[in-house]
């Protein structure tokens, strides 16, 4: 056991858990603006998920938490890290959560402070900006933005007063903060999570972070490399009510994964989509768009699968054997 995991097991810590992509790190920067504070980060990619498993005392994490400790979670689901919260918990580790995904297993406890909502138009971000009365807004319509609610961040913008040029602007941010959250490890992203927002938390302003961060020139010039590989990309699967398309095992394909499915839905808002990648272990990891999240939800769809989740309009799938891609396709276009 290294110094570092003795430490943290032996004395009541914070922790900051949250999702690597565009809403997890808006979200939990609105919250340090607000109410700074030295927390231990614990992130990941954007399918990296159970992330609360990392703080478990038998967990091979350098990060075990004690009775006193305070964990703040965002923008990851409740259900997929159900055991864990309840362990947590019971051992008298306090808890705040703010989170968006489906949780039909969510629970009172005294301890847990749960901040959720399921409505399609809400994302963590949105949340916590609700929660803070909008001191901190251009960084959730950012995260709208990335996080595929298009109408809902401009209508947010054109709240706030903001011109079109620079409602683009973070429009472009969103978008480049969840490129970056899409891989299959940590290794297909051009920059860590962690390292990321610690980055970003020096700005409190995003046109400052915009106008003087290396790592947002590093993103929007690799977005735009990557990008171009996709112009050649046909649906594997086509019929009148969606589209399925296979992407190769390569990682420009796991890092536009989630973009590609977001771009096919804004520009076709009539149609479900599917965008299937390969992993390096030849199976597959699926990125879901509802056209009609009121009736025909995502979550509904992949939770039928053992490793599917997510939310209203859009899930994921995170493990499909090769041989059962002509099932899945039979199974997209029977539930859309």
């Amino acid at each position: 056991m290294d110094s570092e995991k003795q430490t943290a097991g032996s004395q009541a810590c914070d922790f900051d858990v949250f999702n690597g992509d565009a809403d997890g790190i808006c979200a939990l920067h609105q919250l340090r603006l607000a109410a700074p504070r030295d927390a231990r980060l614990i992130t990941g990619v954007k399918r990296d998920i159970q992330l609360l498993s990392n703080l478990l005392p038998l967990s091979m994490s350098r990060y075990a938490c004690v009775k006193g400790s305070h964990i703040c979670v965002l923008d990851i689901s409740l259900d997929s890290n159900l055991d864990a919260v309840k362990c947590l918990l019971d051992q008298g580790i306090s808890m705040t959560y703010f989170d968006h995904h489906s949780a039909p297993a969510g629970y009172a406890h005294p301890l847990l402070d749960l901040h959720w909502d399921e409505s399609p138009n809400i994302c963590t971000s949105i949340l916590v900006d609700r929660y803070l009365q909008g001191r901190f807004r251009l960084w959730a319509i950012t995260a709208a933005y990335g996080d595929n609610l298009s109408s809902v961040a401009a209508g947010m913008a054109a709240q706030a007063g903001l011109p079109d040029a620079a409602s683009k602007q973070l429009c472009e941010l969103g978008n480049l903060l969840n490129y970056n959250a899409y891989g299959e490890t940590e290794a297909d992203l051009h920059i860590a999570p962690a390292t990321l927002y610690q980055d970003l938390h020096q700005y409190a302003d995003p046109f400052d972070f915009i106008n003087h961060s290396g790592n947002f020139s590093l993103l929007q010039q690799a977005y735009a490399q990557d990008m171009c590989l996709l112009q050649d990309v046909q649906p594997r699967w086509i019929k009148e009510s969606g589209a399925i398309y296979v992407l190769p095992n390569q990682a420009w394909a796991r890092r536009v994964s989630g973009l590609l499915a977001n771009k096919l839905q804004s520009e076709c808002v009539d149609r479900s989509f599917a965008v299937l990648t390969e992993k390096p272990d030849g199976c597959f990891i699926a990125s879901v768009r509802s056209c009609a999240p009121g009736q025909k939800t995502a979550h509904g769809f992949c939770s039928s699968f053992a490793t599917g989740g997510g939310r209203q309009a859009a899930g994921g799938i995170n493990r499909l054997e090769a041989c059962d891609l002509d099932s899945f396709a039979a199974r997209f276009f029977a539930y859309f």
